[in-house]
């Protein structure tokens, strides 16, 4: 059972002692935000435009698909944007991914967002996100915006825009408390007032949500995969009644995935297979009798695609939004880059 079923989604006694750690924890995040606010510890301002998207909430999915919407949308009104990620390797060298690297180098969403975008954006990848931006500037001097994801407290890289996810399901937000007590990373009401606030499930929270200078809806769906090696077939995911389905999961993702599943009515033909946390599939765990198929998210199915078989199918999940939302990001984004022009 994951610690945050024990815990997270609740109030027990335990809270009592957890509760002061989460109060140190909160002021620490404050002192540290106001360190860099007043130059104390020195922050890296980059050339171009710099933005930030992360959520609040240590169990929250949708960044990689918001991720792959902004970069659809920012080629597609001219720019050439960048994509800056952490990895899950401590002690990686800046490194730029491409569809060819080897999938057991690189953490799963990095891979699927060089796969998806191939040279229309630059993806690079080092355990010191500074650095690897630079390197990225200096071998690619064309890339004009930068996007950053988990970067909620890494306040060393100025930001221009930050967007910030803020999930009220009960699964992400869980008890409303910081860790270790609860499964928030920050406090809601001290998002900043400047932030771009993307918000679902706050029909119960508008005592929060309302302080908000600005807030967009979102609405993460996963309702059609394709065929991991034929990806021009595909197919909506109700469509499998009937079939018998391995959906493999790891911690990251076995909620959504779940989810999916339940809306498209396929609880009864399907079995899920969860694994903890960046688990190392093998082939052996997609080995399943004929006539079933293998359902991953897209970013796994990607990475393990060296052992795929026709069975296995690749589920993406995307992001709904408003063309508000669209509009406010490129009016900062347009502000932004007019800034540094005059500078």
């Amino acid at each position: 059972m994951k610690l945050s079923a024990l815990y997270w989604h609740r109030f027990t006694p335990l809270h009592i002692i957890l509760w002061p750690i989460s109060l140190a924890y909160e002021l620490f995040l404050i002192i540290k935000k106001l360190c860099y606010w007043l130059d104390i510890f020195p922050s890296i301002k980059l050339p171009v435009p710099v933005m930030s998207i992360d959520a609040i909430s240590i169990e929250a999915s949708g960044r990689t698909p918001l991720i792959l919407w902004l970069v659809n949308n920012l080629v597609r009104h001219g720019y050439t944007p960048g994509i800056v990620t952490h990895g899950n390797f401590s002690t990686n060298p800046p490194t730029a991914i491409t569809d060819a690297t080897a999938p057991e180098t690189v953490d799963s969403d990095t891979l699927l967002f060089a796969h998806r975008f191939g040279a229309t954006c630059l993806v690079w990848t080092g355990s010191d996100r500074t650095q690897t931006a630079e390197a990225l500037l200096h071998a690619h001097p064309s890339c004009n915006v930068l996007i950053f994801n988990d970067t909620l407290q890494y306040h060393r890289l100025e930001r221009d825009i930050e967007i910030t996810l803020v999930d009220f399901s009960d699964y992400t937000y869980g008890n409303g408390l910081l860790l270790p007590a609860g499964p928030l990373r920050a406090n809601p009401r001290r998002l900043d007032q400047d932030s771009i606030i993307l918000v679902t499930g706050e029909q119960n929270f508008t005592a929060i949500t309302d302080n908000w200078h600005t807030k967009y809806p979102v609405k993460w769906v996963a309702e059609t995969a394709y065929n991991v090696l034929k990806p021009e077939n595909r197919r909506s995911l109700s469509s499998f009644k009937e079939i018998q389905i391995h959906a493999l999961t790891d911690e990251n993702d076995e909620e959504w995935i779940f989810a999916a599943i339940q809306q498209a009515g396929l609880n009864a033909d399907a079995t899920l297979h969860s694994f903890p946390k960046h688990h190392q599939f093998i082939a052996q765990d997609l080995d399943f009798p004929a006539g079933s198929i293998v359902l991953m998210s897209e970013n796994k199915a990607l990475a393990y695609q060296n052992f795929a078989t026709e069975a296995l199918w690749a589920l993406p999940e995307e992001v709904w939004v408003g063309i508000d939302l669209e509009n406010a990001i490129l009016k900062q984004l347009k502000t932004k880059t007019e800034q540094r022009s005059v500078t």
